[in-house]
């Protein structure tokens, strides 16, 4: 952790005997000037300043009444709401801290800014209530925290609800009204999907005391790992879709690293599109059902989730991408089943880059998992070109959290997509050898107003690999559309990317729905 050190200035002045009259006649000294008020430029010289010196791996060894307790006890050091703070009269924002142990071994800086000026948060006991782990020894005084939470009144006027967390590494977490957190994002992601991953951690934040009734608050944080350092300011707007406003300035240490901006994490256990794990009652297990891609030639992409049989990343080419993100479309709580989760509440995280990114991709990590208490997902985007060591890298980009994402992909979207064999729906004949079904349902937009004409509408299928064997398709009222499908063909051991939309003539009537497949 940080230390901080406290420097005190003193003053020497003679004053007496012969001195004394030509001090009294002296003119006033100037009053001093008014320190400088500290900004993200600050955070940002201390990210350069670190990025010049040797990564310090260290972590301060924690007590063993802390270091080896499991989740449920960790949980139970809850911090007492009377001791929050930015409690001022006036103030539409709380903050509490997390307690360090469990796998939260890390401990991080964190600091008030009251008119400009940085004061750290100093640990003591007395913030926490510790339930069964109370330890039997007093806890240092320079413990530190793992991190910290802010509440503020989203759903009520008079309750002040979590709004966001910074729990972690570089994880973050934050709500828009009547949601239930699902999927994470993270600062920054370096070498995902590699056996070289890392996994860059906050040292240090800086917390903005708000103004009187603000519905906005700034949250500075300063990042280190062994590949890069960074200067992040966060810009909360809490509200129905709460979003987030980000700028970074990165200072890479090495070259040749994978970076991935703006990370979003989520769980694909189960779904409509993977039946694999069928013992449980609930039909579908999933934060987040899909990639949604905005291209820079106005297409919309929708790419299902899956839990794969062995990791997998897919890449999609982006120049100039305008948005992507995980979204969780499935709304309907019958299709989980979960009285305590809410699946059906869980927001969708979609990244709107600020300023052109330039050439790169958005990537897709879908790793395989038994379980939906573990992550399996992560998307992010790639810049093309490497970034240089001690250049600074800028960007930014705005992060929204929504439950109905109807301004996304405004054309008719993807709704369900299924697969089976190419017999299925009544097919008397039998399919050819590596054939598979895929059964897309696009709702919205234009399309009902093509449902009494349907037959001016069609699917237009492709494969990378393999052939189209044959496709339909025909109405459904259920979801205001269409349901396709297609029969695809492909040699056993071999992969292929699908991809399928519906048109009118020349126009396009819906986002691109794009998969996956491999016939093993």
């Amino acid at each position: 952790m940080m230390t901080l050190t406290r420097r005190t200035l003193v003053h020497g002045l003679l004053v007496g005997g012969a001195l004394a009259p030509r001090l009294a006649r002296a003119e006033a000294p100037a009053a001093a000037a008014p320190p400088a008020q500290f900004d993200f430029d600050d955070v940002v010289r201390r990210a350069r300043d670190l990025a010049s010196a040797p990564f310090d791996a260290a972590v301060p060894t924690l007590p063993d009444a802390f270091a080896k307790l499991d989740f449920d006890a960790w949980r139970d050091i809850r911090f007492k709401p009377d001791k929050a703070f930015l409690n001022q009269p006036g103030s539409q924002f709380r903050l509490q801290l997390f307690h360090l142990g469990h796998l939260y071994k890390r401990p991080v800086t964190i600091n008030l800014l009251r008119d400009g000026v940085p004061t750290p948060i100093p640990f003591t006991t007395g913030l926490f209530d510790y339930g069964r782990a109370k330890p039997d020894k007093p806890a240092p005084v320079n413990l530190g925290f793992a991190g910290f939470r802010l509440h503020y009144p989203l759903n009520s006027p008079k309750v002040f609800d979590e709004v966001v967390a910074f729990l972690g590494a570089s994880y973050f977490r934050f709500l828009g009204r009547g949601q239930h957190y699902g999927l994470s994002a993270r600062a920054l992601a370096v070498g995902s999907g590699t056996d070289d991953e890392e996994f860059p951690f906050f040292r240090e934040f800086w917390i903005e005391t708000p103004a009187d009734g603000a519905s906005r608050i700034a949250i500075f944080g300063l990042l280190d790992s062994p590949s890069t350092t960074g200067a992040y300011r966060f810009d909360l707007y809490p509200g129905v879709e709460s979003a987030m406003e980000i700028s970074t300035t990165l200072f890479p240490r090495k070259a040749g690293v994978r970076f991935g901006l703006a990370p979003l994490t989520s769980m694909f256990f189960l779904g409509e599109n993977d039946h694999r794990f069928n013992e449980d009652f609930r039909p579908e297990l999933h934060d987040s059902d899909g990639l949604l891609i905005h291209a820079a030639t106005g297409e919309w992409m929708w790419r299902p989730l899956r839990n794969p049989t062995r990791p997998s990343t897919s890449s999609f080419l982006a120049n100039d991408v305008k948005g992507f993100g995980l979204m969780q479309r499935d709304r309907a709580f019958d299709h989980y089943q979960d009285l305590d989760l809410n699946y059906e509440r869980r927001p969708s995280y979609f990244v709107e880059p600020r300023g052109s990114w330039g050439e790169g991709h958005v990537d897709l990590v879908e790793l395989p998992t038994e379980h939906e208490a573990n992550d399996n997902v992560v998307a992010f985007f790639s810049p093309a070109a490497s970034l240089e060591p001690n250049k600074p890298f800028a960007y930014a980009y705005r992060l929204g959290a929504t439950l109905d994402p109807a301004r996304l992909s405004p054309n008719g979207r993807v709704l369900n997509t299924y697969q089976t064999t190419a017999a299925a729906l009544g097919a008397t004949e039998a399919p050819a050898p590596g054939t598979r079904r895929f059964i897309i349902d696009f709702g919205g937009g234009e399309l009902p107003f093509y449902a009494d004409d349907p037959q001016l509408v069609e699917v237009v299928p492709s494969t990378s690999q393999g052939k189209i064997v044959r496709s339909f398709l025909v109405p459904n009222s259920h979801v205001n559309g269409f349901r396709a499908a297609i029969d695809v063909q492909l040699d056993p051991g071999q992969s292929t990317d699908l991809r399928a939309f519906l048109r009118r003539g020349s126009q396009a009537l819906t986002e691109t729905w794009t998969y996956p497949w491999r016939a093993d």
